[in-house]
This record gives structure tokens, sequence and C-alpha cells, in this order.
């Protein structure tokens, strides 16, 4: 099972305020552990939403909206990609997590879809554009 790993903004990291040393080693150290039990497959801290953009949707009609966003408690401040075998092992690792913020934070955990979850709507026609989408994606890595 894959699960994505959201660490939550703060009003710290939306002003752009960047981590200690002391949480840059101490996170470096945990991805590290990750890395190795094989865990980790990918992750990233994002910028700010001042620096983004959303595009909300309405029948045929498209709207940007340029960032900040309001609801910091809605926005995401980083990311991981893990492989687990449960719910339960993605939970025990974020509970070794370094605290990602100065104050209190929160991780959120969502299961990521994988081919078996869509039955049959994921015919053998998607399924094989699937599969040749992530090999042309991982040869470009």
């Amino acid at each position: 099972m894959r699960f994505m790993v959201m660490v939550k903004a703060d009003a710290g990291s939306e002003a752009g305020v960047m981590p200690s040393e002391q949480l840059l080693a101490d996170m470096g150290r945990f991805n590290e552990e990750l890395v190795k039990a094989g865990v980790m497959q990918a992750g990233e801290g994002l910028q700010p939403s001042s620096k983004g953009a959303r595009v909300r949707f309405s029948g045929k009609d498209r709207t940007v909206i340029d960032g900040p966003f309001a609801e910091t408690k809605e926005l995401i401040a980083g990311f991981w990609i893990w492989k687990c075998g449960s719910l339960q092992e993605a939970i025990d690792w974020v509970r070794r997590c370094p605290n990602p913020m100065p104050g209190d934070s929160e991780i959120e955990i969502r299961q990521i879809f994988e081919a078996e979850d869509f039955g049959e709507a994921f015919t053998p026609e998607l399924r094989e554009q699937e599969e040749r989408l992530r090999a042309q994606v991982a040869g470009k890595s």
C-alpha cells in the first residue's frame, strides 16, 4: 500500500519561514531511516501558497486564483510518498517523526489508490495506458 503523508502548513511556513538547521538535521535522519526501511518513495517541502495558484472548475469554465490562500489550516507545507504494509505502519512511522513545525502541527496520512481499487471501470486498455505512462515517467527520472 502506498500513502501520501502530508505535513500541514502553519502561519510560519506560509510566511516563508525556513526550518532551523536542527530541524533539517532531525528530518534528514528521519528520512534516512525511512529510506533504509524501504518506506520512503518521495518527499518534498512546498513553497508557501503565495507562490502558487488554484484553478477552479465550473462546467467548461476555468478560473485561476493566485495565492496566497486564506485558510492556512487547509494547506500543505510538504509531503512524503511511503510504501507501508498498512495504515497502522504509516501511523507508527509518523509517530516517530520530528515535529515539523516550531509549535503545534499536524500530519495527515491518506492511502493512494492502486489500479485494482477501480475495479472493472479500469479496463485492460486503461491499465496498459497507465503502465506505459508510469514507465515513461520512470525513464525520465
